[in-house]
């Protein structure tokens, strides 16, 4: 067992423009950062330039490169929470993408969900998102953080205008996190999962 702090990437699901991706990201990696034991590192995939590429060993020079920056950082992640936007009762392409070129480095680790949009709150995006984890042997947390009708939720700041809330949200899901993060990371040093 150790106790060294505990990588978490937090994924920016969204690359549209006008999104409220990196707002909603920049808040829950605030929460985040304020804990000991936890090492953040947010992922933009705005920032990772792959595109509609599909995942093979002939991709282009520039997708191959900027998969050369992202896979070891999330290899590296001893948990991850996506933050994701609902597009069509689903989440976004470039977030399937992002998760279609990587497999093992979602591997007996957990993934969490911040989620926003309309009426639902990007619910119905995070229920899809379940199924596809699952399918690379992750482990989803039960609670999640959603912002219904989110482009009202946030002021000028990039800060929810009623903060007590979220913010109960999110200690939540990071306690939950945090466990499995933990729990696995300790299973794995004693026993390698296999797939």
């Amino acid at each position: 067992m150790t106790n060294d702090p505990l990588r978490l990437a937090v994924i920016v699901g969204s690359i549209r423009d006008g999104r409220l991706g990196p707002t909603v990201a920049a808040w829950f990696a605030g929460q985040a950062a304020s804990r000991p034991d936890l090492d953040v590192d947010v992922i933009d995939l705005a920032d990772v330039p792959i595109g509609a590429a599909a995942p093979s060993m002939s991709a282009p020079e520039p997708v191959l490169k900027a998969l050369g920056e992202l896979t070891p950082r999330l290899a590296a992640a001893d948990a991850f929470v996506v933050v994701t936007p609902e597009y069509n009762h689903s989440y976004p392409a470039a977030l399937k993408n992002a998760i279609d070129w990587h497999n093992q480095q979602f591997h007996a680790k957990p993934v969490a969900f911040v989620s926003y949009g309309g009426i639902s709150g990007g619910l119905r995006a995070v229920e899809h998102l379940r199924a596809v984890f699952a399918e690379l042997h992750a482990v989803t947390t039960r609670d999640t953080v959603s912002f219904h009708g989110a482009w009202e939720c946030f002021d000028g700041n990039g800060q929810p205008k009623d903060p007590a809330g979220p913010a109960a949200a999110a200690k939540t899901l990071l306690d939950q996190v945090s466990w499995w993060a933990r729990v696995l990371r300790d299973a794995k040093a004693a026993t390698p999962y296999t797939a």
